[in-house]
């Protein structure tokens, strides 16, 4: 039985997007964090402001260590929107700048925006980001370099992962022209890690290897217990706590 939920709205568009990340594969490379950046227009705050835990990252990477400090063990996770379906960050938004779209992705309307930081405050995953300043105006970087298919952020606006949303859209327009659905979409994240680590896709469709994913045993959300429901879910590491047999002399 499932549990009581305020949201009776569900997504009802042809396709339901999510994604799997296999920790096994994960080596904490940072490719995914760079190539979400440059894909996304991304703004570099610098020294000062990270240190005032101002980052823009849209995904950054979770380091946990086990064993002793001379020689601890590295674990790393991940971590994006995990773009809910049921999700905390949009009941709370005084103007419905954060909403779902027939798809169930979680987007962002920065036109509504006005920077009350209430989702940013009531996602349990801490993965909006706020632009205290002028970041994109400040950032000496080439107006050529960014990219022409997503919007460059102004100060006092929240943003965050998108499913790189301007990548579903062309497939959009080329299945319809077509006449087929959307299901082969490749991620920034998914494009650059070197361990195949990301799986994006379409859960609604019959095959896929997203789906797959999420249907075996080591598949598992972070925080179910907040009952987001999210689309993002993880594949947990194994670990191989046998410890070599010692050689026979």
């Amino acid at each position: 039985m499932s549990k009581p939920s305020f949201y009776e709205w569900k997504p009802q568009g042809p396709a339901a997007w999510g994604m799997s990340i296999d920790l096994n594969a994960c080596i904490g490379c940072n490719a995914c964090v760079v190539a979400c950046q440059a894909e996304n227009n991304i703004p570099v705050v610098g020294k000062t402001e990270m240190l005032r835990e101002r980052e823009m990252y849209w995904l950054r990477i979770d380091r946990y260590y086990d064993g002793p400090p001379e020689s601890p063990k590295f674990n790393f996770q991940p971590v994006l929107c995990m773009h809910c379906e049921e999700a905390p960050c949009e009941p709370v938004c005084p103007v419905g700048a954060t909403m779902h779209d027939a798809e169930g992705l979680n987007v962002m309307v920065y036109n509504r925006c006005i920077g009350t930081r209430f989702c940013s405050n009531n996602c349990p995953y801490k993965v909006r980001r706020f632009n205290y300043f002028d970041f994109a105006g400040e950032e000496r970087r080439a107006i050529q370099s960014r990219n022409p298919e997503v919007t460059v952020r102004a100060r006092g606006v929240m943003e965050k992962c998108t499913f790189c949303l301007q990548r579903i859209a062309a497939a959009r327009i080329v299945a319809d022209r077509e006449g087929k659905k959307a299901s082969a979409v490749v991620t920034a994240c998914e494009a650059a890690c070197p361990t195949r680590a990301f799986t994006f896709g379409d859960l609604a469709a019959k095959g896929s290897e997203v789906a797959a994913r999420r249907a075996g045993p080591l598949s598992y959300a972070l925080l179910a217990e907040q009952n987001t429901k999210p689309r993002v879910t993880y594949e947990a590491h194994i670990f191989n706590i046998d410890k070599p047999k010692e050689t026979q002399k």
